[in-house]
């Protein structure tokens, strides 16, 4: 594990595995960059000659978590990619950038902002990622307010077992909730001109795989692969991986 400083000096963290070409892989909501390496794919791609760089965003693990709004301005969490790509000093095309679900939504705000990945992968993610909030948010923020409250869950709820998954992780629901406030919507056209290869992998069983081929659609040079599983199990599935490594191989 390693930090280094957001734009607006917050102390934030990575976690690195592996060595060779930079691989920056972005988690979801409300997990962390060390999910990604026990239980997600940056151990394979590690052992496939990649340096995988797993950044906590900012509010999740052991990154910083202000409660001041201040903190999370509006699209933070890609000032935040773009001072990683500058601390780690790597130039355009010189390294790879992904990201599962949330971490999907960040590396097409990157991209909009001006990164210059060689190779870029956006997962678990479908055309809602370019609006500021999706169908998810709403209940995502519910369930923070209650959890910050210190409410108890009827257990075996879903609610109860996204609070615990969301505790066991050591998450803060306040800083989450920040977090949400700082989505920023992506123009229709702002990605036309990324001409970034991109590979765009859904779940076949998640339903925002429903709307992959359309957000593939708004960027100059993505293609779409479907994996076996949902939302959640998607992320572990061994194909995911193997379609990664297919597609940043691929000239």
């Amino acid at each position: 594990m390693r930090y280094f400083a957001g734009r607006d000096g917050v102390r934030l963290a990575y976690w690195e595995i592996g060595g060779g070409r930079p691989l920056i892989l972005v988690h979801g909501f409300t997990a962390d960059g060390r999910l990604m390496l026990e239980h997600g794919p940056a151990a394979a791609l590690a052992e496939h000659g990649y340096r995988v760089i797993a950044p906590d965003l900012r509010g999740h693990g052991v990154s910083g978590r202000p409660h001041d709004a201040e903190a999370y301005p509006a699209d933070v969490l890609a000032d935040d990619g773009l001072a990683l790509i500058d601390a780690l000093e790597v130039g355009a095309g010189a390294f790879d950038l992904a990201g599962y679900s949330l971490g999907g939504k960040v590396v097409l705000r990157m991209l909009a902002r001006g990164a210059r990945p060689g190779h870029a992968v956006v997962a678990g993610q479908g055309l809602d990622a370019l609006e500021a909030a999706s169908s998810r948010t709403g209940g995502h923020r519910k369930l923070l307010v209650r959890m910050a409250s210190g409410e108890t869950f009827e257990p075996g709820t879903p609610d109860a077992l996204a609070a615990q998954w969301i505790s066991a992780r050591g998450g803060d629901p306040v800083a989450m909730s920040l977090v949400l406030d700082s989505f920023t919507a992506t123009a229709g056209d702002a990605l036309r001109a990324v001409t970034v290869p991109t590979l765009v992998v859904v779940g076949d069983r998640d339903p925002r795989g429903d709307t992959a081929e359309e957000l593939a659609g708004r960027l100059g040079n993505a293609r779409v692969v479907r994996v076996p599983g949902d939302h959640g199990s998607a992320l572990l599935s061994t194909e995911l991986t193997a379609a990664i490594l297919e597609f940043l191989s691929s000239a």
